[in-house]
């Protein structure tokens, strides 16, 4: 399951219950089988193409999301040596940039963080996407509205020491950063944070135009 089925799941678990229509599982609630089942079944009857986004795109399944939905249903974290197996096989997707510049533009960066364009059935093919990072992060201390789900990202590259992120010094913060805003999972497992450049959300020069926002020290990130 994904993350969105997972809640389906989670929901139809909960109704089971209630109504002691649960079948096979511990104590009447069903079990992770029986929730696939009445998830999928639920996608099939009452998802359909819309515009854009497909239902064979929304809810694909990969190791990574069934190993993390099942830690996230049954309350338990990833022991250490499948986490570390997860976070390998998300670091193996990582693609570092083509052209072997990781900075970008930061104003471009900060656009991107405000946006949260994209991806959705209202947007046409060729909507740049967005970043969306205000929803999870403090970033610009001038900012009056964004989420607390990520940590504050408010002087990133200042409280790391970046203060000059195309120095050797520094190549290694960059390529951590970048390398997170790809693929978050690859640091860790069962990360909230998208996997942004793995999953098509974001460009190469999309990614690297954050890295900037994050490391410039000419980026109301830094001051």
């Amino acid at each position: 399951m994904t993350h969105r089925t997972s809640i389906l799941a989670l929901s139809i678990a909960g109704a089971l219950t209630l109504t002691g229509c649960a079948g096979g599982g511990s104590a009447g609630v069903p079990s992770a089988a029986e929730l696939d089942t009445l998830t999928q079944q639920i996608v099939q009857r009452d998802f359909h193409d819309k515009g854009i986004v497909k239902v064979s795109q929304a809810f694909t399944d990969d190791e990574t999301m069934r190993v993390c939905n099942a830690a996230d249903v049954s309350g338990k974290p990833l022991d250490d040596a499948t986490a570390k197996r997860i976070e390998a096989l998300n670091m193996a997707t990582i693609k570092w940039p083509a052209n072997g510049k990781y900075l970008g533009d930061w104003k471009e960066g900060e656009k991107l963080a405000q946006s949260g364009r994209g991806l959705t059935w209202t947007d046409k093919a060729d909507t740049p996407n967005g970043g969306n990072c205000y929803n999870c992060h403090q970033i610009d201390k001038k900012e009056i509205s964004f989420g607390t789900i990520g940590t504050s990202l408010y002087n990133y590259g200042k409280l790391r020491g970046v203060t000059d992120p195309n120095s050797p010094q520094a190549q290694e913060m960059v390529k951590y950063t970048w390398g997170k805003i790809w693929n978050s999972k690859a640091y860790n497992a069962c990360s909230n944070m998208p996997r942004a450049g793995h999953k098509g959300i974001l460009t190469e020069k999309q990614v690297a135009d954050l890295v900037a926002l994050l490391l410039d020290p000419n980026s109301p990130v830094n001051k």
